[in-house]
């Protein structure tokens, strides 16, 4: 058969047949060997780039590399435009470049996810990747972390040893700190708390190829600070268009922008001056840049990995690097002798040199503990060898040197030789290797990859691989058996290689030869290293080099384990990566013996803080190059105080140590001198590198970290601190002996004078000579100290010290740790000793916190130095506070005391306290001129006038103290003495030894009677007057008991009297503390000028009033405080409304005392630090109340059971009011009423102003007001309340005005006495006169001159006026509104004219300017000012007449009972009073608002000062205007009032006239939202606010509670007055400030509970940085406690039907308790007349019970138990609850538990359980 032949056509078809598999083959090779899909370039043809005008510092590089052109950058896509600025850049990114993001999930709060997806653009270099994803976490409430990565393909990460342990601990959500946007793709990040933008990519595009990552962020501020390893000539980066490459690499670090050794791609951001500062980190070991441009923004471009990026928020620089360590791993505490002096050079030459080294630093007595050996010990510098010629005596080195305390470290490097050792012997190290596989390999992953180092021809270990960690740890186990030594350092770890790349060169590929190489020195990938595409464990070497340090170091930890096993020793390497401080230090490398590098040392050190590396410092005297004496002298000073303090060089130069210079030079004498000051703060610096073990604390710290808000230090980088407290300024630079240092605003005493700087907050220049370097410690510190020796070794047995240096408030604080210095883990095991220090109050508290350590050397605290005190102390007490409590004080003898009066500092000698035992210290220390007592209290003292008193003058430095004052013994002295069992009378004469007083108008009163009364144990009196004269006593009954306590041993306190010259003391017996010593001279009794001092138990005293205080403990710096009431908005230093001369004392021991002055007369106290106070009144006589406490909770029950316990108010006066002066009808308060229903918006009273009245007439309604009646009424069917307000000054003009007819008729205005006219005393107020229009545009006196009507004022003392009062009441009540509650203002009294109209007193004007006038608010007006006429009569009850002179400052106290009582009787219900002027015992009948405040932000905090005064004064029931009364309230303050308003216990909204709205509902939508919220928690609690004023009432609490009540025994609380408590258990916590989203808050010991969240925060006797929103109030529970709680309504008469709920916040013990009281919530003496319920609540064990401890509750009233809310019940299931009724049955409950929370619910409202039945509820978890 014949071959078949093909037609054409199959010819052709064939031929296509073999094309077309030939391309199909084609396309499978190239589909097998193609990039992935992902990473193909696209040609974008057609493309056109978006070029928005971007501002040029905002230009974004889109041609980083050299060569950039039009062409060039056009085929990239991007924008061309030239400048002639430079370093802007000429081609940027356009807008349509980057990623869109798509599939955005939030697989939690805490997370988003997303993919990402290239837009198509050009490409840059290449294999852009298509879609990636992205994930961010918010990993802790300070963390945030997100990646970005390959969607498809697995890319190099960072294998980190620490990181990958670091677990996640996410509290707050995700969407507070980071947003992205979609189209192009990019992220936000803003700081939760007040929403400021951190870093913002938005503002260029992602690019994200094979080999080139690149990512911009906008940032806040050009504050910026890190990145590395570099030279950076200045700590404070700049933004000037500045690369700088990372990539580690041995180069020199000679001030270029090359990289260096390290691998550091973090920076830290200081946003502004209130410290707020956030850190970035991008955990990529690839090469990269980082450029800084002025936007100022930071644009990363690495070549390979992925981005991982994480950001750390900080209140404080300090707090993050704290988060950072958290991160990367804490630093290493590195053994104590470690800490000392070092030496080493690179070629000794022979160990004989070494110790001719050694010798001659020991003979000059050079502290030194450590000498090193550099490569020269080696035989041919090969690694775990050693030269057996040169140094053949190696082996026993280290025990020379240990026998004078001293100890030897030695080098290893990382490359091994491949060659034999001398005589052809086997290099063994390099053979077992080679056998364990342990080299890094070419690309072919098997050949090993050859170098050359030292040695020469050289293999490199591969420490990311396990074989050869282990051959290296064996390596090193053997050379310690041969060459005993103490540490180790590792150098040469970049890893460095004197061949480029490998002997054989690298080949040409992607890895060696990248598509874009960052600017590293050389720029050339492999330069002075391996090739790129060498073989490692880890990955190509081109992913890991940069991690060579770092694994070197992972080995070399586990060899020093193996080798020292419990002992610390020491690590030192040249490359590192985030995470090597954990187990090492660094040095900054091969330097020069230069100007600069001393200088550039600095900022070195400062950068390794930030990396987590603070055992860092330079070579002192420098590496390279010969050092000239001036230089290494100026180096060794600095030198002594870099953490690590070696000084180093190299081969080849002049040595360099000390001793080389000559024993006798000025060199070796300064290094003495400093290296000895650094021996002696060695314990300062070892628990400085504890802080930072234990929480990340920087050790060598910038000032910026600690004078944040001071512009100024954010760019020092010439001087450093160590820790809070130690100030370096060194002199860097030749042929200087000024310095300028700066000196932030603090206390600075020069270390070495010991004397205190007088400047602050400036540059100071300072001289400091050759042999000086500038060393301040700041005031606040304490630093231990110990004497030095030559080494550690020895000085580790010599005595302890403290140098304590004052602050501004002579306060210091500091700490020690102490271990044995040498041991593994020892933080971790306990053993150690740590200290907390603290000085006030002259008492330094030396408390043990950690006793795990016992020191075999039997050390102990020798020296105390403390700087600041002017003056020597009369006597100094130690006490010893063992296991059984404290000693008794052991004075120290006077031959140990040593005062300084010149520097001010007192030193402590031979004390011997044991070192691991808790002891105080107190000193005595009063200065004479603080005790002098002002005998010229009125302006222009001068000699002449000064003398003419019989005083004396004397010109004081001292700031503030008098010039004129008494002499010691001017005042009375005892003429007769009788002493009964109940008190002492006495008779006293005054000294005419001396003049009168010095007024002739107040004649002296020569003869007084003294009476002393011990009234009960906890109360006495003591009562000076004119037995031969009656005076004017004031009429305010007060209740003692009728038999006076005649049991000493009952009595709290101890009374004696001196008797030339006279003085009372108290002492309190317990303690021994005198809590009042009136043996003062100045003591003055004349006819209307009495004063008398008294030496006060301490600093802190509370009370006094009523004035803008604007701290809540007194400042004892010689201030004086007017009291007499008047109508005076609050300020600072002026008299307000009220008069409350009574003051809480609290005493060092942390008893209290409470001092009441009853007198009604204008008077003044003045404070001076002595401490002590001067009393001086103008008329009456002193009469003194004293109760003994001793708590200051008891302080006020006593004083409130002498003047009066508080009146419990009407229930539904506890909920929120709204009042504004300036409702123009009835309407605008019924369109209110509306709209707050309508907001849902919690709200139970309104008020009318004065706008009700017709013409500001008292009981008339004015016609824009008729509908009000029927709106009240209305009002109150849905459950609110109304009240309306009365002022006390009536019109006389009218020709039909009842009110004043009936008061003439029945006689019951003020007049003038008969002799002198016997008619009205007329004023004028607010009352207009008839038919008149007032143009209000007219000046005030203009108005009040034409329009406003004479008025009549009440004499509120008489008791028809009280009956008048009464009947006016009840018959506006009956004719023409309802109403629930009054308010009565203007009762100072207040008049708009001054004394009478037309402004002439009648009689003797002596009463209007009196010989002494008290500093007072327009005093140079006279005391009429604003008020009536003193020579004006008021008749008692009890018919005397008397001097308004004497009564004014009763007027507001006469006014309150007759109202209060009106009020019962007219409404039959308790309804509330609120008057304004107050005086003790005013709060038996009435609340109190703050007065006329203004709308500022001051007023927030100083609202709670003076909540916390009136909580003193016997008024709970107290609050001020929310939002403020005068002026326009800004948005975001008023949020923050009505917040904080929400916890007054009297919580009104309230705005003055002519201002805008500033209720809820007169904002927006959020404010009603915020403002409805936090009402509602009000609302919630108000069955406990109710039982708060219920105790109040029946016990004398404070409800508005001041944190130190409770907490006495923290002296931290002492001084808070922006946080208060509701009662025992409700901590307050607002912000108060504009901007302000986060509160500093302090946490007192308890456990405390989060309101919001009902979590346990873990925080107890700490300052909590609070996140507080705008939508946030800071509240906590205090564990231990219950509190009663009902569902919120709109109203409290919906509230109430609601069932009683629990919040059980158990201890830590288990264990709460609480109360509850309960009544109908308005009848009238519920309580005196037994018709409530008090039950009691417990918890223990897992079960609550309820005591019903009285019940007379009417049955409408009864309530029933709802929802039972227990915090804190653990992480364990609850599986079982019941609840057993009064009957005994038992119910089963299912509970609600959230265990993440730890809160149980249980909640038995269907049970229908009665709270006046006893029940029980069990929970308990059943297997």
């Amino acid at each position: 058969m014949g071959k078949r032949r093909f037609s054409s056509m199959e010819v052709t078809l064939l031929v296509l047949f073999v094309l077309m598999t030939a391309t199909a083959v084609t396309m499978i090779a190239l589909y097998f060997t193609r990039e992935p899909k992902s990473i193909q370039d696209e040609t974008n043809e057609g493309f056109i780039p978006v070029c928005p005008n971007v501002a040029q510092a905002e230009r974004v590089d889109c041609f980083p590399e050299t060569g950039a052109s039009q062409l060039t950058c056009e085929q990239r896509g991007c924008c061309w435009s030239p400048l002639d600025t430079p370093n802007v850049p000429w081609c940027f990114f356009s807008s349509n470049h980057g990623y869109t993001a798509h599939s955005v999930k939030h697989p939690n709060p805490h997370e988003i996810t997303a993919e990402l997806s290239r837009m198509p653009s050009p490409s840059l270099f290449g294999a852009d990747i298509q879609q990636l994803s992205f994930h961010a976490e918010m990993q802790t409430s300070n963390r945030l972390r997100f990646k970005i990565f390959d969607a498809q393909q697995k890319r190099f990460e960072v294998p980190h040893e620490h990181i990958n342990t670091v677990t996640s601990n996410p509290s707050t959500p995700i969407s507070d700190a980071l947003e992205i946007t979609n189209e192009p793709f990019g992220l936000i990040v803003r700081r939760k708390e007040n929403k400021k933008v951190l870093f913002d990519t938005t503002f260029a595009p992602l690019v994200f190829a094979d080999q080139f990552l690149q990512l911009s962020a906008k940032l806040p501020s050009h504050n910026i600070y890190g990145l590395g390893e570099h030279v950076h000539q200045n700590y404070r980066h700049d933004t000037n268009w500045r690369t700088w490459p990372i990539f580690s690499r041995d180069a020199f670090p000679n001030g270029g922008t090359h990289n260096l050794y390290g691998h550091y791609p973090f920076f830290l951001c200081l946003e502004d001056n209130s410290g707020n500062s956030f850190g970035v980190f991008l955990l990529n070991s690839n090469a990269m840049e980082v450029t800084l441009q002025p936007a100022p923004a930071v644009t990363y471009r690495t070549i390979g990995g992925i981005l991982d990026f994480f950001i750390f928020f900080g209140e404080t620089p300090e707090q993050v690097v704290q988060e950072f360590e958290e991160l990367i791993g804490r630093p290493v505490i590195p053994p104590y002798w470690s800490l000392g002096f070092q030496l080493s050079r690179w070629n000794y030459g022979s160990l004989s040199e070494v110790k001719k080294t050694v010798e001659r630093n020991r003979a000059v007595g050079l502290p030194y503990d450590i000498q090193y050996t550099d490569i020269d010990y080696m035989e041919e510098k090969k690694d775990f060898t050693y030269d057996k010629v040169n140094f053949k005596d190696l082996p026993t080195f280290a025990d020379y040197l240990h026998e004078k305390g001293q100890k030897y470290i030695l080098i290893l490097d990382p490359a091994i030789a491949t060659s034999k050792l001398i005589g052809d012997v086997a290099y063994g190290s390099y053979d077992r290797g080679t056998a364990k596989n342990a080299w890094v390999t070419e690309s072919d992953g098997k050949t090993h990859l050859v170098g050359e180092v030292w040695p020469g021809e050289t293999v490199f270990p591969d420490y990311t691989s396990q074989n050869c960690i282990d051959w290296w740890v064996d390596e090193y186990d053997r050379l310690y058996k041969e060459v005993k030594h103490d540490a180790l350092w590792i150098d040469m770890n970049e890893v460095a290689n004197f061949k480029q790349g490998s002997s054989k060169g690298c080949s040409v590929n992607k890895l060696n030869y990248p598509p874009y190489t960052p600017r590293i020195l050389d720029d050339l990938m492999y330069s002075k290293t391996l090739c790129m595409d060498a073989k490692q464990a880890w990955g190509n070497h081109y992913d890991v080099h940069s991690l060579y340090g770092y694994s070197m170091v992972l080995a070399t930890e586990q060899a020093l384990q193996r080798v020292f096993g419990g002992n610390r020793t020491l690590m030192l390497t040249r490359s590192s990566f985030p995470g090597v401080g954990k187990y090492s230090g660094h040095w900054l490398g091969d330097n020069g013996a230069n100007w600069n590098d001393i200088k550039w040392a600095i900022p070195g050190m400062l950068e390794f803080g930030l990396f987590g590396v603070p055992y860092i410092g330079a070579d002192i005297c420098g590496f390279f190059d010969d050092s000239s004496e001036e230089l290494c002298r100026r180096w060794m000073q600095v030198g002594a105080f870099y953490p690590f303090s070696r000084n180093h060089n190299a081969e080849g130069y002049k040595p360099q140590d000390p001793a080389s210079y000559g024993a006798s030079s000025l060199l070796v004498a300064t290094s003495k001198h400093y290296l000895s000051i650094r021996y002696t703060l060695l314990p300062y610096l070892y628990t400085l590198f504890y802080k930072a073990h234990t929480s990340g604390d920087t050790v060598v710290r910038p000032l910026l970290h600690e004078f944040y808000s001071d512009s100024d230090t954010w760019a020092v980088d010439r001087q450093f601190l160590w820790g809070k407290y130690l100030l370096i300024t060194p002199v860097l630079d030749p042929g200087v002996e000024s310095v300028q240092g700066y000196f932030p605003d603090a206390v600075w005493y020069d270390y070495e004078t010991r004397e205190r700087l007088g400047q602050r907050k400036t540059h100071v220049e300072l001289f400091l000579p050759a042999d000086k370097l500038g060393l301040h410690i700041r005031g606040g510190a304490i630093l231990p100290t110990q004497e030095p020796d030559v080494t550690t070794t020895h000085s580790r047995l010599r005595p302890m010290g403290l140098i304590i240096a004052l602050d501004d408030n002579n306060q210091a604080t500091g700490e020690l740790f102490w271990d044995d210095g040498d041991s593994r883990a020892t933080v971790e095991n306990g053993k150690y000793i740590h200290y907390d220090f603290s000085v006030v109050d002259n008492v330094l508290a030396m408390d043990v916190t950690n006793a795990g350590y016992s020191d075999p050397n039997n050390l102990k605290f020798e020296t105390i130095t403390v700087l600041g005190v002017p003056h020597a102390p009369s006597a100094v007490f130690v006490i010893h506070i063992g296991p059984g409590g404290a000693s008794d004080p052991v004075e120290i003898k006077n031959t140990s005391i040593h005062h300084d009066a010149t520097k001010e500092v007192l030193t402590l000698n031979d004390l011997s306290l044991t070192l691991g035992e808790s002891y105080k210290v107190q000193w005595d220390s009063v200065t004479l001129d603080y005790q002098r007592v002002d005998c010229h209290p009125e302006e222009n003292s001068n000699e002449a006038e000064c003398k003419k008193r019989g005083c004396l003058w004397e010109v004081s430095a001292a700031e503030n103290v008098p010039w004129c004052f008494y002499p010691d013994d001017y005042g009375y002295n005892v003429l007769n003495y009788a002493e009964t069992t109940t008190g002492i009378r006495v008779d006293i004469n005054r000294n005419t030894r001396y003049r009168s007083s010095g007024r002739p108008d107040s004649p002296d009163i020569d003869s007084l009677r003294v009476e002393i009364n011990y009234h009960t144990g906890d109360m006495l009196q003591f009562k000076i007057w004119d037995p031969s004269t009656e005076r004017f006593e004031v009429p305010v009954p007060l209740t003692v008991p009728s038999t006076p306590e005649s049991d000493e041993d009952k009595r709290l306190y101890r009374v004696s009297v001196t008797e030339s010259p006279f003085g009372i003391q108290v002492v309190r017996k317990s303690t021994g503390t005198t809590v009042w010593d009136s043996s003062m001279p100045g003591f003055i009794f004349s006819n209307m000028f009495i004063q008398i001092s008294t030496k006060l138990s301490s600093k802190f005293v509370y009370g006094f009033g009523e004035t803008e205080h604007t701290s809540f403990k007194h400042d004892l710096d010689y201030h004086t405080w007017g009291m007499f009431a008047k109508d005076q908005p609050p300020g600072y230093k002026m008299n307000c409304y009220g008069v409350h001369p009574f003051y809480m004392g609290l005493e060092n021991t942390g008893d209290a005392h409470g001092v009441l002055l009853l007198n009604s007369n204008a008077m003044d106290v003045t404070f001076q630090p002595t401490p002590s106070l001067t009393y001086r009144t103008i008329g009456g006589i002193l009469d003194f109340y004293m109760v003994l406490g001793p708590t200051p909770e008891m302080v006020v029950q006593e004083y409130t059971s002498l003047v009066g316990r508080p009146v419990l108010p009407a229930y539904w006066s506890l909920g929120f009011q709204l009042c504004r002066y300036g409702y123009a009808n009835d309407s605008e308060i019924e369109n209110l009423y509306t709209d707050m229903k309508k907001a849902g918006i919690p709200y139970d009273v309104q008020y009318a102003d004065i706008d009700y009245m017709e013409r500001q007439l008292d009981f008339v309604l004015d016609s824009e007001f008729q509908g009000l009646p029927a709106l009240v009424d209305q009002m109150r069917a849905e459950g609110m309340r109304f009240i309306f307000i009365l002022d006390p000054a009536i019109s006389g003009n009218e020709t039909n005005y009842p009110a004043f007819e009936r008061g003439v008729a029945q006689d019951v205005f003020i007049k003038w006495p008969k002799e002198l006219g016997d008619g009205i005393v007329w004023g004028k107020v607010w009352p207009d006169f008839p038919n008149v229009t007032v143009d209000e545009d007219l000046d005030w006196e203009t108005q009040v001159q034409i329009y406003r009507s004479y008025a009549a004022f009440p004499d509120f003392f008489r008791s028809q006026t009280a009956a008048w009062w009464h009947q006016e009441i009840q018959d506006f009540y009956t004719n023409v509104m309802k109403f629930d509650g009054l308010w009565i203002d203007m009762n100072e009294p207040a008049s708009f004219v001054h004394g009478t109209v037309g402004g002439t007193c009648l009689g003797e004007n002596l009463l209007e300017f009196p010989p002494y006038m008290p500093p007072l608010e327009s005093k140079e007006e006279g005391l009429k000012h604003k008020t009536l006429c003193m020579n004006s009569e008021q008749i008692l009850s009890d018919g005397k007449r008397v001097k308004h002179y004497d009564v004014h400052n009763l007027y507001g106290w006469s006014h309150t009972k007759p109202t209060y009582d009106a009020l019962l009787d007219v409404t039959g219900k308790r309804g509330i009073v609120v008057t304004r002027s107050t005086y003790p015992s005013s709060g038996k009948w009435a609340g109190h608002w703050l007065g006329d405040n203004n709308s500022s932000w001051d007023q927030l905090y100083k609202s709670i000062i003076g909540m916390m005064e009136f909580s003193l004064f016997g008024i709970p029931y107290t609050g001020a205007d929310i939002c403020g009364f005068f002026n326009e309230a800004d948005y975001e303050m008023c949020l923050r009032w009505m917040q904080l308003g929400a916890f007054y216990p009297y919580s009104r909204n309230h705005n003055g006239k002519g201002n805008p709205r500033q209720d809820p509902v007169a904002w927006d939508d959020r404010f009603a939202t915020i403002s409805k919220d936090v009402l509602n928690i009000r609302y919630t609690l108000l069955p406990y606010l109710y039982t708060l004023m219920f105790e109040a009432h029946t016990q004398g609490s404070t409800v508005v509670r001041p944190v130190l009540h409770e907490f006495t025994n923290d002296k931290t609380t002492w001084d808070i007055h922006r946080q208060f408590l509701w009662g025992p258990a409700l901590l307050i916590s607002p912000a108060l400030d504009a901007g302000q989203t986060v509160v500093n808050g302090y946490l007192p010991v308890a456990r405390w509970y989060d309101y919001h969240s009902a979590q346990d925060v873990g925080v107890r006797g700490k300052w909590l940085t609070m996140q507080t929103p705008l939508e946030r109030i800071n509240l906590h529970v205090r564990g231990g406690y219950i509190l009663p709680w009902q569902k919120p309504e709109s109203n409290t008469k919906l509230s109430r039907k609601n069932p009683l709920g629990l919040i059980v916040a158990l201890s830590d013990s288990g264990t709460a308790e609480g109360s509850f009281f309960w009544d109908d919530g308005e009848g009238i003496d519920t309580v005196e007349q037994k018709k409530y319920l008090h039950a009691t609540f417990s918890t223990a064990s897992n079960t609550l019970t309820n005591k019903v401890v009285h019940n007379g509750l009417n049955p409408e009233d009864r309530l029933t138990l709802g929802s039972v809310k227990v915090w804190g019940t653990g992480t364990e299931k609850i599986t079982e609850v019941t609840l057993t009724d009064s009957t005994g049955k038992i119910h089963q409950v299912i509970p609600q538990q959230n265990i993440y929370t730890q809160e149980l619910i249980i909640d038995v409202t269907v049970l229908a359980v009665y709270l006046d039945l006893p029940f029980t509820i069990e929970w308990k978890s059943v297997v």
